[in-house]
């Protein structure tokens, strides 16, 4: 697996941006300054601990100020078992941001119509979290 990482500095919020991308199948993206948050194309690595580090590194300092509106979009195609864990822990440190005062959290889960699967992993992901959902077919 090819992965790219780049973290881009960004001067107004002194955050960095975070994009992880590999083998041209997906991305990983977390822009402070945008308000642009998300997971699209294939997750699928071999080692899911090394590849999403950088990404629970980054919402440790999100978390210490986050945008007073979140919302993450997950647009996949695919992903596997490994990296089903790791998203839970994702939306999980979204959830202990939508707790806080003053802060809203919201998903925006994408799945095509025929993908019936992807759309109940995202059901699921919905009854473990208090945060809305929103589910949106494309």
């Amino acid at each position: 697996i090819n992965l790219i990482l780049v973290l881009l500095e960004s001067k107004k919020f002194e955050m960095e941006k975070l994009k992880i991308e590999w083998n041209k199948e997906g991305k990983i993206i977390m822009d402070k300054e945008n308000g642009v948050f998300e997971f699209s194309g294939r997750i699928l690595p071999h080692n899911p601990k090394e590849f999403f580090e950088p990404l629970f590194n980054w919402f440790d300092e999100y978390i210490k100020n986050p945008n007073s509106s979140t919302v993450i979009t997950f647009k996949m195609d695919y992903f596997n078992t490994a990296s089903s864990k790791k998203i839970l822990d994702a939306l999980l440190v979204l959830e202990t941001i939508f707790k806080m005062d003053n802060f809203y959290v919201e998903v925006h889960w994408y799945y095509q119509e025929e993908d019936q699967d992807l759309y109940e992993a995202g059901v699921g992901y919905s009854e473990l979290v208090n945060i809305p959902f929103k589910f949106k077919n494309y």
